[in-house]
């Protein structure tokens, strides 16, 4: 992906030569203006696209991790009257609500969102901007299946199928994002009666959750790296094309069927002293330079349009056309129930 990230370095050149930006010039003269940045830990970014933003706008990005999507919406709810930074990047689909419901954020409508981005606008306040898209799929090791000469599964029903016993790693709901993810999913596939029974059935058959995604899928699943035992993880739609084996082909895949929507917001903390240059932030992450650089460093979908994926990506990581999703009212209405029915259908 080195092309990639040289000809994104050439666009940002080419347009720091070509721009006459003189509130940036003026702050430059006193050095940069600093807008902290809380987001998770997964953030990547290279550092020659985050330089020339600094350049170009007079505006230094400090990027602090607060640990995943959950960990991160509840570190800003509770600092909330003291906010650790002044704009944050990363609260996704599935705790958005929650973080709306605590007026976490203030109204910015960006110049970029017209773009692409409003597409996934879920307030219409315009508190949040859609960054990428990383839908959350489960993946399966084909290589595994094929050697033992065993259909692949495809649909939700099929990962309860004695078939599979004991062949499917999930991500702790109550402690995760894409496990979260997974349980709305069955939520918005079995409905709001029936998805507790399936969840019974997933644990009948042997379901082995652990606490995030790291232990399940770099140690647990087989198709990764990790060379784990499990042969079915859930993960994200774009995870396959990390796995492109010696032969150019992808070693895993996703099951479409399976998939949930999952969206990543920025948007400029409520309390902030620096608001202006926040917003010229939340444009950055909404801007053609940053949006190239999400799918390489990131491994998830940008939310502009007319930006290139790497190659690879269209074969074997394609964006669902059709995942599954939730209203932020039902999610917000029914997330803590969930979970804490999940926890004890799990521990139980």
């Amino acid at each position: 992906m080195r092309f990639l990230r040289a000809a994104t370095a050439l666009v940002l050149a080419a347009t720091t030569a070509g721009c006459t930006l003189t509130a940036g010039e003026d702050e430059q003269s006193e050095g940069p203006t600093t807008v902290r940045l809380a987001t998770h830990d997964s953030w990547a970014a290279p550092q020659e696209v985050l330089d020339a933003f600094e350049q170009q706008s007079g505006i230094r990005i400090q990027v602090t991790k607060q640990g995943d999507a959950g960990a991160l919406t509840n570190k800003l709810v509770l600092s909330k009257a003291n906010p650790v930074a002044d704009v944050a990047y990363g609260v996704d689909s599935t705790f958005a609500s929650r973080a709306l419901a605590e007026d976490v954020f203030q109204p910015y409508t960006s110049p970029e969102a017209d773009r692409g981005p409003q597409r996934y606008s879920i307030d219409p306040r315009h508190r949040l901007s859609a960054v990428d898209v990383g839908d959350v799929c489960v993946n399966i090791d084909t290589e595994w299946f094929s050697e033992r000469d065993l259909p692949e599964p495809e649909t939700f029903d099929d990962l309860a199928d004695p078939r599979y016993r004991g062949q499917l790693v999930v991500e702790n709901a109550a402690t995760s994002s894409p496990g979260l993810a997974f349980l709305l999913a069955t939520v918005a596939r079995y409905g709001e009666q029936g998805w507790a029974d399936y969840w019974q059935r997933l644990k009948d058959n042997d379901v082995q959750v652990v606490s995030g995604w790291t232990e399940a899928y770099t140690q647990e699943f087989s198709g990764s790296s990790g060379q784990g035992p499990k042969p079915i993880v859930v993960s994200y739609a774009s995870s396959p094309a990390a796995e492109i084996g010696d032969d150019g082909e992808p070693r895993t895949k996703a099951l479409l069927d399976t998939c949930y929507r999952q969206v990543e917001y920025a948007g400029v903390l409520e309390g902030t002293e620096n608001a202006e240059a926040a917003g010229k932030v939340v444009d950055f992450l909404l801007s053609q330079q940053f949006q190239t650089t999400v799918a390489d460093n990131m491994y998830v979908y940008p939310t502009r349009d007319g930006v290139a994926l790497p190659s690879g990506w269209a074969k074997a990581a394609p964006l669902p056309e059709d995942p599954a999703s939730l209203p932020g009212e039902q999610v917000q209405a029914g997330r803590e129930g969930w979970i804490e029915q999940w926890r004890g259908l799990i521990e139980g």
